[in-house]
């Protein structure tokens, strides 16, 4: 994979807005669908469409696929940790949680990478820098989450009166993407477009196997507008979005990409606010703030 020294060109920025589009609008994608399918088939259904328009680019393109078993091992790993666990959270939690909100809730990965690089990736430790930006981000989960945390207190322990598990289901998504950027990196180099096929058919796999067991409650009927936004959410959010973003990485760098981790979470609550309504709370607004500076803190770099 190169790493391009030049300035991000016209059609870097345009393919930035792409993505960030795409990602940002999955949350909103979610909220559709869930209310024709379980969060399950949602997770299933995105994962077998992703995986589908992937391997045809990969057919389409000649590309030969791994034989080595402990790649696939290691592909075995990233599709629970990547796609097959946190899509089902995200989905799940969706449940109980604004699309806008959940945008909020998942910024909070790049300090997740801060902190778990500190114990499993050599010279990543955490500097003054990064231990500030990731306790800004702390307070900030704390004041998205103070409003459920105050009615678990009310209600007591043991009650299903609290919201809470809604948000921590989605917090623990972002915990998976964390982990699962440490393994990415540690694997060999390969070829992404051909890796995010072999991932993201394994993560179906695995999603279908749970899929298959009957679940003892009523199927849902799903409408036009929950199997349009599960399509689009499988072929654009899941298979194409995951194409724009290696081209990102090849025209301009790591480094530029990750400006979507401050963009992502915006865009989220605009689309939730135009298309949904949803109105949130202000210290949603705050906790975003906090989270979006500590981003800024904890991935600054020393300029030579």
């Amino acid at each position: 994979m190169s790493h391009p020294c030049h300035r991000p060109r016209l059609i870097d920025w345009v393919m930035l807005l792409c993505l960030v589009a795409l990602w940002g609008s999955a949350f909103l994608l979610i909220a559709v669908a869930l209310d024709g399918y379980a969060p399950l088939t949602i997770s299933t259904g995105r994962l077998l469409i992703g995986s589908a328009v992937l391997f045809l680019i990969v057919l389409l393109s000649r590309r030969p696929l791994p034989r080595d078993p402990a790649l696939w091992r290691r592909f075995a790993l990233m599709a629970v940790l990547g796609n097959a666990l946190p899509f089902f959270l995200v989905s799940w939690g969706q449940q109980g949680v604004p699309s806008g909100l959940a945008g909020i809730l998942m910024a909070v990965m790049p300090l997740v990478v801060v902190a778990l690089a500190h114990f499993l990736v050599p010279g990543e430790q955490v500097t003054r820098r990064r231990a500030l930006g990731f306790a800004a981000g702390f307070a900030g989960i704390v004041v998205l989450l103070g409003p459920e945390i105050g009615a678990a207190q009310k209600t007591g322990p043991g009650t299903e009166a609290s919201g809470l598990i809604y948000p921590l289901a989605v917090l623990g998504a972002a915990v998976c993407y964390g982990l699962n950027v440490i393994v990415a990196r540690r694997a060999p180099r390969s070829d992404p477009v051909v890796v995010s096929a072999c991932v993201l058919f394994l993560a179906f796999l695995m999603s279908a196997l749970v899929w298959a067991f009957p679940s003892g409650s009523a199927p849902l009927e799903p409408g036009n507008p929950a199997r349009l936004a599960l399509f689009a959410l499988g072929a654009l959010c899941t298979g194409l979005a995951t194409v724009l973003y290696y081209q990102i990485v090849n025209a301009a760098g790591a480094t530029f990409l990750s400006l979507i981790n401050y963009l992502i979470p915006v865009w989220a609550v605009l689309v939730g606010a135009l298309v949904l309504g949803e109105r949130l709370a202000a210290s949603a607004f705050a906790g975003l703030a906090m989270i979006l500076s500590g981003i800024v803190l904890s991935q600054s770099r020393r300029r030579s």
